[in-house]
This record gives structure tokens, sequence and C-alpha cells, in this order.
């Protein structure tokens, strides 16, 4: 029952989506806004409705798959490119992590949650590895992330239309590197080639946080230690 609803709701805040040419008007956000509000009239606990929607879930995984066959078209642009790909993934990366975890500690956030924030702009798998290995609750990880992806996929291409960016390996590289999964797919309804440079930050990036996530949260236990005295 809750997964013919999902699938009704999703298309019906697509069809929206394309009729109210906002930003604001996104099929996801707007779908996960409509389904809150169903299953809390109905007073449907999430265990129940995602047990129902688990097939949806399991989606996920091919479809990150399938972002290989755009990447596949744009080889020539990637090998003539990857110095590039390589500095802009790695910058974004680090960036997200370190910007994230400055504010958090100078806010007074305990470790456990700054460890859940380290990996926000990655894909959910990922971040919830990552938090998981550093102390933090992967739970709020994985919620983080679809937030950090929404904010993307809705403001993403306005911050583009205000600071005149049109390059679309520029575009993609920067929706993939901080919006992940819900940015590419945002990218890849708007332009092929975003979307294949999309899908490919998408996964640089996640492998690049694995990497550093340690090291970044070592040194930000450091700090953390340094202001709470």
């Amino acid at each position: 029952m809750w997964l013919v609803l999902t699938l009704v709701v999703f298309f019906i805040c697509r069809w929206l989506a394309t009729k109210i040419h906002s930003p604001i008007a996104n099929p996801l956000l707007m779908s996960i806004v409509a389904l809150i509000v169903i299953l809390m009239v109905f007073g449907i606990d999430f265990d129940t409705y995602y047990a129902d929607n688990i097939y949806i879930s399991d989606l996920l995984a091919p479809a990150v798959v399938a972002l290989a066959f755009p990447l596949y078209e744009q080889l020539p642009q990637i090998r003539a490119n990857w110095r590039i790909i390589m500095l802009a993934c790695s910058i974004g990366s680090l960036m997200s992590m370190v910007t994230a975890s400055i504010i958090a500690v100078v806010m007074g956030t305990n470790l456990t949650l700054i460890a859940s924030l380290m990996a926000k702009s990655v894909t959910t798998p990922i971040a919830m590895e990552v938090a998981r290995n550093l102390g933090g609750e992967p739970s709020i990880a994985a919620i983080v992330v679809v937030l950090v992806g929404l904010f993307g996929a809705i403001l993403g291409y306005p911050i583009f239309k205000l600071l005149n960016i049109t390059h679309p390996i520029a575009r993609g590289l920067t929706m993939g590197s901080v919006s992940h999964a819900l940015g590419t797919a945002t990218c890849a309804e708007r332009d092929a080639q975003e979307g294949a440079f999309s899908s490919l930050a998408l996964v640089l990036c996640g492998i690049i946080t694995s990497i550093l996530a340690p090291i970044v949260f070592t040194a930000v236990v450091w700090l953390h230690h340094i202001i709470a005295g």
C-alpha cells in the first residue's frame, strides 16, 4: 500500500514541478513534505513505511551504477581535464569537511555530532559508514546528507545563474562535490554532460572523503579540546 502511495505522490509532485517553474518546486522536496504529512495524519510509524518501500531503497545501488554510462560517453573530456577534476574534487571534499567541522566546533557541538557531519556532502552509504567509523551516528549522517542534497538541488542552479557560471564541467563537478546524488539527478535532467561530470565528482568525492575524514577529524578533535579548555 505505502509503496503505491509513494510512487503516486512522487509522480504527482514531478508533474507539479513541470508546471511550477521555481527552484523550490523540487519533486523530491515536495514528495518528502507530502509523505511526512500523510504519515502523521494516519499515524504510521517510519519502520512500517520503510518496510513497504524497501524495494525502492534497493534500487539505489543499481541507479548509482547506471551513472557509469554517461561517464563512458564523456571519456575524452575526462582524459583531457583529469587534473582539474582531481583538484576540484579534492578541494571540494576537504573544504566541505573543514567548514562544517569548524562551524560545529565554534558553536560548541559535541564530537559525536561533528563526526556525523563530517561526510555530509557525499552519498548516503559512504556518509553513514564514515560517521560510524569516526564514532558518530549514521542515522544523523543520513538525514544531513539528504538535507544538503536538497539544498544543492534547489539552490545550485540559481547560484550558478547569479555568479554567471555556465561551463558544464564546472557545474557538474560543483553539484557532484557538494550535493551528491540529488544534485547529480538535477544535473542529469538539465544536461547530459553536466550529469556525467556530477556523477564522476560524486564517486571521487566519496573516495577522497573516506580517505581524508579520519585525518581531518583528528585535527578537529584537537581543536575541540583547545576551545573547550
